[in-house]
């Protein structure tokens, strides 16, 4: 079973795309949290599992990551894409 890990400053429209956002600033959202992520991965189709205590390579603070299962037929980047659309919808 292939998993991804996804972390919140993928989403996050403070940070630039060299501090580690992944998504245009237009999906990008102001301090997104694991439980927003995870979330928006149950509405994309996929498992979640939220890791509270994992920190993003790139920050100092861990903000946790979330663990996406099943997602052998989905390039992480699509995934990426897909997520921060929902966290748009969920944030309104």
């Amino acid at each position: 079973m292939v998993e991804n890990v996804v972390y919140p400053a993928y989403f996050d429209a403070e940070l630039s795309r060299s501090e580690g956002r992944r998504v245009p600033t237009d999906l990008a959202v102001e301090a997104p949290t694991v439980d927003e992520i995870a979330k928006a991965v149950q509405q994309v189709g996929y498992d979640a599992v939220v890791e509270r205590d994992a920190t993003y390579s790139r920050e100092f603070e861990p903000r946790g990551s979330v663990v996406v299962k099943g997602t052998e037929d989905t390039a992480k980047n699509d995934l990426v894409q897909a997520i921060a659309a929902y966290l748009g919808v969920l944030r309104e």
